[in-house]
């Protein structure tokens, strides 16, 4: 949980940072991007009103330093003005260049096969065009979006490390207040299970003797009673082991098909006494690697889930195939649907999906225990409802 916690804190402060430096990054590039067209503007401005005076500056600017040509243009005839591109005079590539810029019928533009930006002025008796070449925006640009990436890259490296150490320094009292509980409920489990064990055996001598009638009654229903308790305490200790990692899973070899074949065989005459048919259905040698007594106690969870709510007179299926990688194991239930608000919640502790369940043997941990262990064994498991059935579905890697 804690883990979990820590890595969301992370997650969100991460989010946050590559936002804002997403944002700050964007605008830098585009004010630089637009500032870098702007000069370039200003520079063919000034050269067609300097009529193409090479390196001339106008009256309190900058020298030119860019490449870049002016051309006249009258009728048909196209010669230039001044620049550096004198061995453009004269050739194809130079009627290519003044054609595109004339077709796009802007002022303004760009001939990007020549990588030229331009300017066309008119004066009535002919054109006046001036180009700039545009490897040097393309330079600037490229560098900057270059030094962006490497300081993003290095800013979201450290912050990531500051994001760690604060998520740790953070959490520390809920860590603490956590363990805290675990160890309450572990150690409250374990003084608990002591004294149930003498109530019941109690309970069960005063059934084995000869009482009256009311007194056996009280004996049965103590037992009764101390061994639904017993069963609590079990269960909550076990999600207190899973909860503080303590029992340590010996993970071999299993013949999932044959676990679950026994399970179902072992449930099918309780299925049979609540008026139910179990049906399974199980692809063969399907192997993992898993601690058999927490698989069978799985497999036991569903089944019994899906006895007792499952609707009457309907079947109960249990279907273990292959899914790719993986095996998934499916147990599902005609019955109510269960809306998506519960089936969210199905997995949490002590919950139960409506009042009728109430009415129900159980605590409403058996499928929380079922999600640790599946958890344990790095395999998931979800819950589906609709109008046909209702469905659990388990999913384990299958041994490599």
């Amino acid at each position: 949980m804690i883990r979990k916690l820590r890595i969301k804190f992370v997650a969100i402060c991460m989010a946050l940072v590559t936002l804002v430096l997403g944002a700050v990054f964007f605008s830098v590039v585009s004010a630089t991007e637009q500032n870098i067209r702007s000069n370039t503007m200003e520079v063919l401005e000034r050269v067609i009103d300097q009529e193409g005076i090479v390196g001339r500056p106008s009256a309190g600017g900058p020298t030119v330093q860019m490449p870049y040509f002016t051309v006249a243009v009258m009728g048909s005839t196209a010669y230039i003005t001044g620049g550096t591109y004198s061995d453009l005079e004269n050739t194809t590539e130079l009627q290519e260049i003044i054609t595109i810029a004339l077709r796009g019928g802007a002022a303004t533009g760009v001939v990007a096969k020549y990588s030229l930006r331009y300017l066309i002025q008119d004066n009535g008796f002919y054109q006046r065009m001036a180009f700039a070449d545009m490897s040097i925006e393309r330079t600037i640009m490229e560098d900057l979006l270059r030094s962006s990436f490497q300081i993003g890259i290095a800013a979201l490296l450290v912050l990531f490390a500051v994001s760690c150490l604060l998520a740790w320094w953070a959490t520390r009292p809920v860590e603490q207040a956590i363990r805290q509980q675990k160890q309450f409920l572990s150690d409250a489990s374990h003084e608990l299970k002591t004294p149930l064990t003498v109530i019941l055996s109690n309970a069960e001598m005063l059934s084995a003797a000869q009482l009256e009638d009311r007194s056996a009654r009280w004996a049965d229903n103590i037992h009764s009673e101390a061994g639904q308790m017993k069963t609590l305490v079990e269960e909550m200790l076990t999600l207190a082991r899973s909860d503080n990692m303590s029992r340590i899973a010996i993970l071999t070899e299993q013949d999932l098909s044959t676990l679950v074949t026994d399970c179902a065989l072992s449930f099918e005459p309780v299925a049979f006494e609540h008026g139910k048919e179990l049906q399974w259905e199980c692809a063969p040698e399907i192997i993992i690697l898993g601690d058999g007594d927490q698989l069978r106690r799985l497999v036991g969870v569903l089944l019994d889930n899906a006895v007792k709510y499952g609707a009457s007179d309907a079947p109960i299926r249990v279907l273990l195939s292959r899914d790719d990688k993986r095996a998934r194991l499916e147990v599902s239930n005609q019955g109510p649907v269960i809306p998506p608000e519960q089936l969210r919640r199905l997995f949490e502790r002590f919950y139960r999906a409506d009042d009728s369940r109430g009415e129900k043997s159980g605590f409403g941990l058996g499928l929380p225990i079922a999600a640790a262990i599946a958890s344990e064994h790095k395999g998931t498991i979800r819950a589906e409802s609709d109008q046909r059935s209702t469905r659990f579905i388990v999913s384990i890697p299958l041994k490599k």
